[in-house]
C-alpha cells in the first residue's frame, strides 16, 4: 500500500523508487484498511464486552458502555504498539518473522507476565522436541520391517 508520503516523494520509507499510484487506487486501499480496522475494532469490541459480563457476573460488578467502548479503544491501541513493537524487534535481528523471543522480550516489561512467556516458552520447547523424539522412533520402526523384508529378499536369493 502506498501512502501519501510516498506518494508526494516518489519514494517508499527505505528510500526506494515507487510508482506514482492514482488517486482511486490510494483511496481504495485506504477503504479496505480502514474497513478492515473496523472490523477487527468490532470483534475486539465484542470480545471485551463478553470477558466484562462474565466478569460483572462473577464479582456483582457491571460495566457500562462507555467504559467498554474505552477499554476497547485501549486494548486496540495497546494491540497496535505490541505489534510494532514486535515487528521492530524482527527487523532489528534482521528476520522478516517474529517468533518467541520478539514476544519474550516484549513482555520484558511486565515481570510476571514474561515469567509467564518464559515457563510458556520453555513448555512449547519440550513438547516440540518429545514430538520430534517420537516422529524419529516412529520413522526407525517404519523403516526397519522394511529392511528386514530386504534382508529376508536377499537371503532367499543368496540361498537358491
Amino acid at each position: 500500500m502506498i501512502g501519501k508520503r510516498e506518494q508526494e516523494t516518489g519514494s517508499d520509507y527505505a528510500g526506494n523508487s515507487v510508482m506514482a499510484a492514482s488517486g482511486d487506487e490510494i483511496e481504495d486501499n485506504d477503504y479496505e484498511a480502514l474497513a478492515y480496522q473496523q472490523r477487527l475494532k468490532a470483534a475486539l469490541h465484542y470480545t471485551v464486552g463478553r470477558i466484562c459480563e462474565k466478569t460483572g457476573d462473577e464479582t456483582g460488578v457491571q460495566f457500562s458502555r462507555r467504559f467498554i467502548a474505552a477499554l476497547t479503544e485501549t486494548t486496540f491501541k495497546q494491540c497496535e504498539s505490541f505489534a510494532t513493537d514486535l515487528e521492530l524487534f524482527a527487523k532489528h535481528a534482521k528476520r522478516t518473522q517474529i517468533n518467541a523471543d520478539d514476544v519474550l522480550l516484549l513482555a520484558r516489561k511486565s515481570s510476571t507476565l514474561a515469567a509467564h512467556m518464559e515457563n510458556m516458552s520453555k513448555e512449547l520447547i519440550k513438547a516440540h522436541e518429545a514430538d520430534r523424539a517420537n516422529r524419529k522412533t516412529k520413522k526407525a520402526k517404519k523403516s526397519k520391517p522394511a529392511e528386514e523384508a530386504t534382508s529376508t529378499a536377499i537371503e532367499i536369493e543368496d540361498e537358491t
